[in-house]
Parts: structure tokens; C-alpha cells; sequence
């Protein structure tokens, strides 16, 4: 494997550029159009040169919106809080020919490989500060260019849904109005693991505690709790035994 080394950055004619065979990311081509229209093409394509030609390895997506523009002049305006006629940043409104700034490198086959993929990869594996975010779009008179909407500031605006909208959203009204989902039960004195898996009845919104026991422990909860008059539900016995040995809490010393 060998680095990639710059050689050169040049303004390309679309049609000397080859997309980078079997790129396996899927951009929004549309969003990065969109972009170009109002921004312009800020960030160069990196291209692999090759005898016949280059192969571009970085912003493929960029390539395939400014082959969706096509030749100008484009009818597409763009308009700015500052200026409400502004042409497309690309065309500038009379006749272009579609080109792309283009930084070219030499390498080899698994070198562009790898810069395909880390590319690819590097923007998926961020995350993102939303109080940061909220604070740069705030500096902008509109959201022209950015990615962003009206509707996607609002989301981010809004406080965290409660766990009442929560439930009136993802949990069947039985669930968080009955009791605990219900667990399979295990005979007192049964041992080795249990033979059945736990049974959910719905998703609710109770917590829960999931604990980790030897095998002795878990048959002296059941033998402890074998009185309890919901033997099927985990949870009834756990609250039927505290609430057996709360006198005997209560009366503990401090």
C-alpha cells in the first residue's frame, strides 16, 4: 500500500470524471444540489489519476448533482435574505458547461480503496453537539444552502416528550393502565435455569431490573414468595415479599 500523493488541483469537465466503481454510499444528491445552487462548489472532488483518465475516490455525490444540473443558464433562483434575486451559484444564470474543481492524486488500487471507504465512513461516524447546532443556525437570516429547514429548527427546539407523551405514543393504553407486563413462573424449589423465558404482555413503560443470581438465590426467592397471590408475575413477588418484611424494616434502627 502506498500514500496518496497530490499532484495538481484543475478545473475538469464532468465528462473526464469517472465515478468511483461501486461506491456503496447513498448521498442526497437533491440536498447537495441544492447546495451548489446557493454556495457554490466550496470543497473539491479528489480524483485518482489513471492512464485513461480519473477516477474520482472523494464526493461522487458532488459529481452526480453537477451532472444534475447540466449546462446553464438553469432556471433556479435562489433566494437570499440579502439578496432575494441571486442566479444559481453555479451557472450565475447565463451558459456553462458543467465542470468540477478537482484536487488529482496518484495511488494505488488499495490505497484509493481505502480513501473511498474512510470518507464514506467518517462522516456516517459522527455525532452531533445540538446546542452548537442550534446556536450556528441561529446566526443565519435564513436556512438557504445549510440542509436545514424551519421544521428541522423547530424539532430541535423543542423539549423532550414526557413519559405521559411517550406512552400515548408508542404504548397500547392497556399497558401503562394495568398492571406490570406478567413473567412465566418457576415452581418453589425448582432447580437449575429456568425452563421458560420471560413473557412480556406489552411494552409499558415500568422499569426494570434485570439481575443476575446463582441458582440457589433465585429457588429461595420462589420458595420465600410461593404465598404470593400472583405466582406468575416476578414483579408481584418481589412487592409481595417487601411489603411482608416492611414492619420488620421500619422497625430496623436508622
Amino acid at each position: 500500500m502506498s500514500q496518496a500523493t497530490y499532484v495538481r488541483t484543475q478545473e475538469v469537465p464532468l465528462g473526464e470524471l469517472t465515478p468511483f466503481p461501486g461506491n456503496a454510499r447513498r448521498g442526497d444528491v437533491r440536498l447537495i444540489l441544492e447546495s451548489l445552487r446557493t454556495n457554490g462548489q466550496y470543497r473539491s472532488l479528489i480524483a485518482r489519476q489513471l492512464p485513461d483518465g480519473l477516477v474520482v475516490l472523494a464526493g461522487n455525490h458532488t459529481l452526480a448533482a453537477l451532472l444534475a444540473h447540466g449546462r446553464g443558464p438553469c432556471t433556479a433562483s435562489i433566494p437570499t435574505f440579502a439578496n432575494p434575486d441571486a442566479s444559481c451559484a453555479l451557472c450565475n444564470g447565463v451558459p456553462w458547461e458543467p465542470q468540477a474543481r478537482v484536487e488529482v492524486v496518484e495511488c494505488d488500487d488499495e490505497t484509493a480503496l481505502r480513501v473511498n471507504l474512510v470518507d464514506n465512513r467518517a462522516a456516517a461516524k459522527g455525532s452531533w453537539d445540538l446546542d452548537g447546532l442550534v446556536e450556528l443556525l441561529s446566526y443565519l437570516p435564513d436556512l438557504d444552502g445549510t440542509g436545514y429547514t424551519d421544521a428541522d429548527v423547530e424539532r430541535l427546539l423543542a423539549p423532550p416528550p414526557s413519559l405521559e407523551e411517550l406512552a400515548d405514543t408508542y404504548a397500547p393504553r392497556e399497558d401503562y393502565d394495568e398492571p406490570a407486563p406478567a413473567r412465566a413462573a418457576v415452581p418453589a424449589g425448582t432447580t437449575g435455569d429456568r425452563p421458560d423465558q420471560p413473557t412480556e404482555q406489552g411494552s409499558g413503560l415500568w422499569p426494570v431490573l434485570r439481575l443476575r443470581i446463582p441458582p440457589h438465590v433465585r429457588d429461595e426467592f420462589y420458595a420465600a414468595t410461593a404465598s404470593c397471590p400472583r405466582s406468575a408475575d416476578d414483579g408481584a413477588r418481589l412487592a409481595w415479599l417487601l411489603e411482608l418484611t416492611r414492619p420488620r424494616r421500619e422497625d430496623s434502627p436508622k
